[in-house]
């Protein structure tokens, strides 16, 4: 067990050198997470919308249920998907467990509350003031989605990256379903734990100044979408 000062030194290094094994598994993070965000976001912004402009029976349960969802415990994700996935669940025979599968699926269901959440309140927004002129222009269903969802493109990418920055620093669903193994599941979070609990404290340090860079990354792009949307509004 090196010192904490030689941690951060072996840290520095392997990401001025480009570490393999630093890059292997940050890549993974992104692919895993990336995957999760497109199949969450295209789940979520049509059910944002759908909530925000029909009305049926059961849209405010619905509607609280999203709500309430968004403080869902990520480890109660991963063991709920675990029971499914796991052999004697009824998906077991897909094989799905410890692959970078269900990670996805683990976090598209961590993502989907928090993006559909923020993606009804700004469609609901947006209806409240197109629904007028929509109404007048005898637009079509289709028509009046597809206006409020390139109006409201920003404020939905924004969501998105909300989702993301969720989703990548998230341990438990992630260590429950993809079982942190080596060349296969193992991605940034769960590789620090492991790195951490040995005493590895470079490699463990790498990544965690890279988990921080991308952390960093997302708030800088929602800052700056965020930034621009006011302005295009005033």
């Amino acid at each position: 067990m090196g010192t904490l000062g030689e941690g951060f030194a072996e840290a520095l290094w392997m990401l001025v050198s480009f570490d393999a094994e630093l890059m292997e598994i940050t890549l993974r993070s992104l692919q895993v997470t990336l995957t999760a965000l497109v199949i969450a976001s295209l789940i979520s912004w049509p059910l944002g919308t759908l909530l925000a402009i029909r009305r049926f029976r059961y849209r405010r349960a619905t509607i609280s249920v999203l709500n309430a969802l968004m403080g869902l415990p990520p480890v109660v994700v991963g063991l709920f998907i675990y029971v499914i996935l796991s052999r004697s669940g009824p998906l077991g025979v897909l094989g799905l467990l410890y692959t970078p599968t269900a990670m996805i699926i683990a976090q598209v269901i961590i993502m989907v509350p928090l993006i559909s959440s923020i993606a009804h309140q700004t469609i609901r927004d947006l209806w409240s003031d197109y629904h007028d002129l929509l109404i007048s222009m005898n637009t079509t269903p289709r028509q009046k989605v597809l206006t409020l969802l390139w109006d409201g493109r920003r404020s939905l990418l924004t969501a998105s990256l909300a989702g993301f920055g969720r989703a990548i620093g998230e341990v438990g669903a992630i260590m429950i379903v993809g079982g942190n193994i080596e060349h296969s599941t193992r991605v940034l979070t769960t590789a620090i734990a492991l790195e951490t609990g040995k005493g590895e404290f470079g490699l463990a340090l790498g990544l965690g100044f890279v988990l921080i860079l991308l952390s960093v990354v997302v708030s800088f792009g929602v800052h700056s979408i965020a930034r621009t949307e006011r302005a295009d509004r005033w």
